[in-house]
């Protein structure tokens, strides 16, 4: 039986995504807010990467995310690794595939090659970015620039049996936190962000995450904290966040954005981690 502890310790997992707006870069900053807590559970209701997740390797979570696309390759990972891989190997590494894939309808994909398929176009796509349309297709160009190698099935199998301790779940944030959140469960929270109503680039799409959904964001930080469990948000740094976050324990750090499409235009910014954990 693996105590808590060795759990705790485990070797951490790669995520398997490039993702814009990852938070790969604070880990040395939010890993040890999560070893603070000694939390009982680990719960993340904008999953994207799962940067944190992977690196923290709890032992129990449950982790969600609006975009049903991202979820259900996390499910069929976890239950089907190997044909996961196996799919993808059979992808060839140019633009064409890239379209043709592209192109193909995933509702119409068994399981296996659907994830494979998101898997191939988040690493050849810009930036990791993920974006549809108004009819829900992926319209992000190709770009696979420092892409580096896709996930191999060690890493893939990795990745499943981390996801294998997780339930998983599709949904607005503010419901999936009201209806699982417990006392002494450990709540990371990494939304989009929504400055002054202006969406950012890295927005899955136009309903995603708006002005009020910040206002929503800031009262479900009380109702977390008056059940007794932990928080940690990180958010970009702006008029409405230090005001929406005033109340509660924060830092500033800075991060590298990578969204712009020209290293020259690459800059690092300030972002908050607000958090109901005291900062040592």
């Amino acid at each position: 039986m693996v105590s808590t502890e060795e759990q705790r310790r485990a070797k951490p997992v790669m995520p398997l995504l490039r993702w814009a707006g990852s938070k790969r870069q604070l880990l040395p900053r939010l890993l040890p807010l999560w070893d603070r807590a000694q939390a009982v559970r680990y719960i993340e209701p904008f999953v994207g990467s799962a940067a944190l997740f992977f690196a923290a390797s709890p032992e129990s979570a449950i982790l969600s995310d609006r975009n049903g696309e991202l979820i259900r390759m996390y499910r069929t990972i976890r239950k089907d690794p190997d044909g996961v891989a196996a799919t993808m190997a059979q992808f060839r590494r140019d633009k064409r595939t890239y379209l043709r894939l592209r192109r193909e309808d995933p509702t119409q994909m068994e399981q296996k090659y659907r994830a494979a398929r998101f898997l191939f176009l988040n690493r050849h796509c810009f930036n990791g970015l993920y974006r549809t349309n108004l009819l829900g297709e992926f319209n992000v160009p190709y770009a696979p620039a420092k892409a580096g190698e896709p996930p191999d099935l060690g890493h893939i199998r990795a990745a499943a049996e981390r996801l294998r301790r997780a339930r998983l779940f599709s949904g607005d944030f503010e419901s999936v936190i009201k209806s699982v959140v417990a006392p002494g469960d450990f709540v990371y929270m990494d939304p989009p962000y929504a400055v002054a109503n202006r969406r950012i680039f890295r927005q899955y799409s136009a309903t995603t995450f708006g002005f009020e959904d910040l206002h929503r964001l800031s009262a479900l930080l009380y109702a977390i904290d008056r059940l007794g469990a932990y928080f940690v948000l990180s958010y970009a740094i702006c008029t409405e966040s230090l005001r929406a976050f005033e109340h509660w324990g924060h830092i500033r750090v800075t991060t590298q954005r990578n969204i712009a499409g020209f290293a020259a235009h690459r800059r690092r910014s300030a972002e908050l981690v607000v958090t109901n954990i005291p900062f040592e």
